[in-house]
């Protein structure tokens, strides 16, 4: 099955995004940091992989300022997703997997206009698996917060201030057709609308527990060929607060580390991914880094460690 681009696989690039100018809560803007601390870098290497860490992204801070009509901090939020859609456009345009760390889930707008953006270069389908806890599909008009690490998704599909939905040069930048959403289960009653009305498919926690994570990831990968790019958004959230408790937004009811294990090692199978993003952890949150480690065991799966002890056929 894994006939994807080796070469490509083989390099990837660490990009930080120290920031949580998105979020509701600070501290995710040390993500990258704990993940650095977790050896990200090294294990990949011990994978075989060739790892190129740019270091962090410089923006602006963080000013801590309620909303303005309806969104907190928009113009840096745009700078900063600017910033993170340039560097992910050139890893991609240079034949290199990019990891975006992160920083808080508004980021993922940068990240994936920027591989949407590679896709239409190059003539890919694009195929983009969300997991995390919450459907990100907000806008200012459904979420009194203003917090923009609740609306990636819908700015993506074109639903959102002109500053952030024009980001990769064509709106939508996505349509909600490529989006396959793992794992939810917090989404807010008029965003629960919005998500049915635009057909985002959605494996939210009920569907997973009642048909399993494996079902959930065969419909989710389903149709991925050789001309599919697919691009991975990890909120570390996804994961039940149990394992993962250092993020901002938990959520009781997430999948165990076992179902994040197999979702991951599914992924993998593919040989299809192209791009990760990994964000919404906060060290200021966790209990001795418990949660980077947790996320960085479950990249290494991304890329190839399995548990599977019977021979792959």
């Amino acid at each position: 099955m894994a006939t994807h681009n080796r070469a490509m696989l083989n390099k990837v690039t660490l990009i930080g995004a120290p920031t949580d100018i998105g979020a509701g809560a600070r501290g995710a803007s040390m993500g990258p940091e704990a993940l650095r601390v977790a050896n990200i870098g090294p294990i990949l290497e011990g994978h075989g992989l060739e790892v190129k860490d740019r270091g962090n992204l410089s923006g602006p801070a963080n000013p801590w300022l309620p909303p303005t009509d309806g969104y907190r901090h928009l113009p840096e939020v745009a700078a900063w997703n600017r910033l993170v859609h340039d560097a992910v456009y050139e890893e991609l345009t240079g034949g290199r997997m990019p990891i975006l760390l992160g920083g808080d889930h508004c980021l993922g707008l940068g990240s994936i206009s920027a591989v949407a953006r590679h896709c239409r270069d190059t003539g890919k389908k694009l195929r983009v698996l969300w997991l995390d806890a919450h459907a990100d599909f907000n806008t200012s008009a459904l979420t009194p917060s203003g917090n923009i690490h609740g609306m990636p998704v819908a700015c993506l599909c074109g639903f959102g201030p002109q500053e952030l939905i024009e980001i990769g040069g064509q709106v939508p930048a996505i349509s909600p057709k490529w989006v396959r959403q793992i794992g939810i289960r917090s989404v807010d009653p008029g965003e629960k609308r919005f998500v049915h009305e635009q057909g985002l498919e959605v494996f939210d926690m009920r569907y997973i527990d009642e048909m399993g994570m494996r079902h959930a990831m065969e419909l989710a990968l389903a149709t991925l060929d050789a001309n599919t790019h697919l691009h991975v958004s990890f909120d570390v959230d996804f994961l039940d607060p149990e394992i993962a408790p250092g993020v901002g937004t938990t959520v009781p009811g997430g999948p165990t580390y076992r179902e994040a294990q197999l979702c991951m090692e599914m992924i993998a199978d593919t040989g299809r991914m192209g791009s990760l993003d990994v964000v919404e952890l906060n060290p200021a949150l966790d209990v001795r880094n418990k949660t980077a480690q947790v996320a960085v065991d479950l990249i290494e799966s991304l890329f190839g460690k399995s548990t599977l002890m019977r021979p792959k056929v």
